[in-house]
């Protein structure tokens, strides 16, 4: 990146000018900030079942959770393009029953990407968030019962203040992650919602522009330490586990 074409700083400087690198940028982050939300706000739901539900119940949490980790990342995004396509199971089951009379594009744009995304990285989420509710003191739970709280109000203002440190981890293992994505963003977004690994991808193999490909991921590595740096300061690596 420092030396390809010429010595300096250049390609840096190309990262500020270039618009296409620029709205990728953007794209990424704004991909990544919305599979972040969905992904940890799934995963909440399903921890909370699996570590405090019935057994039935956390048996079945748990199925959810291992399953996907029994699936490569390929044959998924595969499987999610069978599913979303125009021609798929969800837009021919809503036109059999009359909700649409066209397709939806679920497909080859943000939305697919996003929801593909998603799945694959609920998974990564729940191991932090089990973490810290596993470590809550069941007590101060009863205490807010015994002081008049509903399960409701507890929940809200007790459970979950308790589990941010398990929230904050969970969401910046699936942001970085989703930062780095290439398979499923090159397959369910069709060449039209490129993000930066796919990015530095086409610089390297198609441009071929390596100082620009090298500059981009130098970047990338960049911001992620950051983020990661920044995780550390509020969370204890033991948390993550």
């Amino acid at each position: 990146s420092f030396t390809l074409p010429t010595p300096g700083l250049g390609q840096y400087e190309a990262l500020l000018t270039d618009d296409l690198v620029q709205s990728v940028f953007i794209r990424t982050l704004r991909i990544a900030a919305v599979v972040t939300v969905v992904s940890v706000a799934a995963a909440y739901a399903i921890t909370v079942v699996w570590v405090r539900g019935t057994p039935a119940q956390r048996l079945v949490a748990e199925f959810c959770i291992l399953v996907p980790f029994w699936i490569s990342v390929l044959t998924r995004a595969f499987g999610w393009v069978a599913l979303l396509s125009n021609r798929g199971l969800i837009n021919s089951w809503l036109q059999a029953i009359g909700f649409i009379s066209e397709p939806l594009a679920l497909v080859r744009n943000e939305f697919g990407v996003i929801v593909g995304m998603t799945h694959f990285l609920i998974p990564f989420a729940v191991f932090p968030l089990a973490s810290a509710m596993r470590s809550l003191d069941d007590r101060v739970l009863l205490a807010a019962r015994g002081l008049g709280s509903s399960r409701m109000r507890t929940f809200w203002t007790v459970f979950v203040p308790m589990t941010r440190s398990g929230i904050i981890g969970a969401a910046m293992i699936v942001f970085v992650f989703s930062l780095g994505f290439f398979v499923t963003p090159a397959i369910l977004g069709g060449g039209r919602s490129v993000m930066i690994a796919e990015l530095i991808y086409l610089r390297i193999f198609q441009s071929p522009d390596w100082g620009l490909g090298a500059a981009i991921s130098v970047v990338l590595v960049l911001f992620v330490g950051a983020l990661m740096a920044l995780l550390f300061r509020y969370v204890r690596p033991k948390q993550l586990i």
